[in-house]
């Protein structure tokens, strides 16, 4: 697997686990699966930008998409 497919499924992975960490906070609970789901996905994005020559940058973050979408539904 490469970087850039690292990078994406690590910021799905992060972005998803933003309501449930909410959630548990307004609820009063501690938010042990969104805790995880952070941790998995700060794993892969830490992964895919060490692995990557150079990093990414934020303006290059809608072109990763692109191209790890484009070859995989393609």
């Amino acid at each position: 697997m490469d970087a850039d497919l690292f990078f994406v499924i690590g910021l799905i992975i992060t972005a998803f686990a933003i309501p449930p960490i909410l959630g548990a906070f307004l609820e009063g609970r501690a938010p042990r699966v969104a805790a995880i789901m952070i941790l998995i996905g700060g794993g892969l994005l830490v992964l895919a930008i060490t692995s990557h020559p150079g990093g990414y940058s934020v303006s290059e973050i809608p072109d990763v998409f692109v191209r790890v979408v484009g070859r995989y539904i393609d």
